[in-house]
């Protein structure tokens, strides 16, 4: 029997805030919960009948137990980040122990000054800390004279570059992007270095589905490059293959939002026979979360769930679906940052031990491990990730 694991990350969706929240300013943040709590009638039927509403510890756990089709827990993050990067390298067994640097400041001007000059540019806008939408509405027209990047960074550890598609064209910006992640290194190696186009519209502009990410590679001791060197496919889906820079990716495919992310997961179930179909989406952070737009988030986690069924529908005997999230954004909380959260922890399919109670797991690397261990035929951890294998709690 051939197996495969379907890994869906549903970037941004954590459930309930994490032991070290108040390290991070994010006590009281719940993702999940207070899309529930606003929407009580949210409909999310199918990660229910896994096991959502059963997650101990969440506040949206049903009074009455009932049955489950799948395996449930949460994830606490052990890594010292709350952003991308950190939580997606902990699930593939790369845990963050110093944080990345941030820059609440702006960027040094000599950073600046050096990464202009290696892009052939005069000079740039914004270099300070914002959301996309209001530093790309404050200096969208100068842009669009100059041409010079808008640059601008968060909480987390990212130095992003907005600039129009028509005014710099899609090839400069990623060059421009590619040039800071050369230079981001030693104690400027930022997460990411993201390209944010955007086009002009009647009301003013849009961003586009173009972005890229660009990271830093993962130390090569990890579960992607661990399946990889094995024989096993390891498709990704969405952003994951510009998460990792590639490491231990065979076949990659980007994607313009949740919908085509869902799509393109269902396209590989097609064709890969073995091995791993890694997605992220997107759309729950980077639309909904960011801007603090909790309807919007509700009905994309309600579109999500109505498509499970479709998926569910495509799975072989020897597969296993495992849902989960990389962060918070709860989009109730102040500000616009990600969030300090559990991550839910959802497994579905015919090897699953069905009604399993995973718990809390101490670690985002327990999938990881978990999934290696399932791809390779290991078990009890005899396999080189970091992390606690829970094969042998959830399989049949």
């Amino acid at each position: 029997m051939s197996k495969r694991v379907i890994w869906i990350v549903l970037d941004s969706a954590g459930c309930g805030q994490a032991p070290d929240a108040d390290l991070f300013h994010d006590v009281g943040a719940d993702t999940f919960g207070h899309i529930l709590k606003t929407y009580p009638d949210a409909n999310f039927t199918n990660m229910k009948s896994i096991g959502l509403d059963m997650i101990e510890g969440t506040s949206f756990r049903a009074e009455n137990e009932h049955a489950c089709t799948g395996a449930y827990g949460r994830a606490r993050e052990r890594s010292m980040g709350k952003d991308t990067t950190t939580g997606h390298f902990e699930m593939i067994g790369v845990i963050t122990e110093k944080p990345m640097p941030t820059y609440p400041n702006g960027f040094p001007q000599e950073l600046i000054d050096a990464y202009l000059k290696k892009i052939g540019v005069e000079g740039c806008y914004g270099n300070k800390v914002s959301s996309g939408i209001p530093i790309i509405e404050e200096y969208k027209d100068a842009h669009m004279k100059t041409g010079w990047p808008i640059i601008y960074t968060s909480a987390d550890s990212v130095f992003q570059i907005a600039a129009s598609e028509e005014k710099v064209g899609l090839d400069t910006l990623y060059a421009w992007c590619r040039a800071a992640r050369e230079m981001l290194t030693g104690e400027h190696a930022v997460g990411r270095v993201i390209a944010r186009p955007f086009i002009l519209t009647e009301n003013g502009f849009e961003r586009t589905t173009n972005r890229r990410d660009y990271a830093l590679t993962p130390p090569e001791d990890n579960v992607l490059v661990h399946l990889k060197d094995a024989g096993k496919t390891v498709a990704a889906v969405g952003k994951i293959a510009d998460i990792f820079n590639g490491s231990g990716i065979t076949q990659e495919v980007h994607t313009r939002g949740n919908a085509d992310g869902m799509q393109k997961t269902l396209d590989y179930m097609d064709t890969v026979e073995e091995g791993l179909i890694f997605t992220n989406l997107v759309d729950f952070d980077m639309l909904y979360g960011h801007r603090r737009d909790v309807k919007g988030y509700k009905d994309a986690l309600e579109a999500f769930d109505a498509w499970l069924p479709t998926l569910f529908s495509r799975m072989k005997d020897g597969d296993i679906l495992l849902i989960t999230a990389d962060h918070g954004n709860d989009p109730t909380f102040t500000g616009t940052d990600h969030t300090r959260e559990y991550v839910p922890v959802l497994l579905y399919g015919k090897p699953v031990k069905a009604g399993t109670n995973l718990g809390t797991l101490s670690s985002f690397a327990d999938m990881g491990k978990t999934v290696e261990d399932y791809l390779k035929g290991k078990m009890n951890g005899e396999t080189t990730s970091i992390g606690c294998s829970f094969l042998n709690q959830i399989t049949v």
